[in-house]
């Protein structure tokens, strides 16, 4: 069995129309290997969230292929899309997207219930991992009772509780002060290392980019160095 978890081949995107076309990606070669926690960096503008959209399944390329845990992307339908990222998986994103009549446990139990995991399991499935990301105290507590540190802990709690095979992070710092972003950090660093959970993360700042295991620049669409470090911050 493959140790590929993401394989994007000739990636390229374009928005807007023939008259002002904008090509967000040009041709783009990636992989990601399980395991492995690969930070997307780049300036705004260079095509990091649109590639990070396109392995997710929340765009479609204009040209080329996406392939997830060996499921091309291309292939499936909108359905087959959504069901492919409840199943594999998981998003936290800057703005934390919770929903804020919903108690943290609920939020965490949310996409469980999508998966349509009966009421007890996920309940105690959502307990137990507020309960490891030291959140344990505050399952019935709203979104808008909660810290931003304890909102984007949340927000992690959801996107691992199914345990995906890929966690995808766009810029997961840009709401968090220095303090609160190493303990996310932190919280990352354990779920790759100890959960064995494949990481990619946007970002433009140099904290998250320091703990990734694997850097990849982009610039204007396209991919201009790719380093493995041998020791991540």
């Amino acid at each position: 069995m493959s140790d590929l978890v993401v394989e994007c081949l000739g990636l390229t995107r374009v928005y807007g129309d023939d008259a002002v076309p904008v090509h967000a990606l040009q041709g783009v070669d990636f992989r990601v290997t399980k395991g492995e926690w690969t930070a997307l960096a780049g300036p705004s503008g260079s095509g990091k969230s649109t590639l990070l959209h396109l392995v997710g399944g929340l765009d479609r390329p204009t040209d080329g292929t996406v392939a997830v845990d060996g499921e091309k992307l291309n292939d499936l339908s909108e359905s087959q899309l959504s069901d492919l990222r409840l199943r594999k998986v998981g998003f936290v994103f800057q703005a934390y997207n919770l929903i804020p009549v919903l108690s943290a446990v609920e939020n965490v139990e949310f996409i469980m219930q999508l998966q349509g995991i009966e009421p007890p399991e996920r309940h105690e499935r959502a307990l137990s991992v507020l309960d490891q990301l030291g959140l344990g105290d505050i399952g019935e507590r709203r979104p808008g009772e909660l810290s931003g540190g304890q909102q984007q802990r949340v927000a992690v709690a959801r996107a691992i509780v199914t345990e995906p095979v890929l966690l995808l992070a766009d810029e997961p710092s840009a709401n968090l002060d220095s303090a609160t972003t190493l303990e996310l950090l932190a919280l990352l660093r354990t779920i790759n290392e100890q959960r064995g959970v494949t990481i990619v993360t946007a970002t433009h700042d140099p904290i998250v980019m320091g703990h990734a295991s694997r850097r990849v620049l982009l610039r204007d669409g396209r991919i201009e160095s790719d380093e493995v470090v041998s020791s991540p911050a």
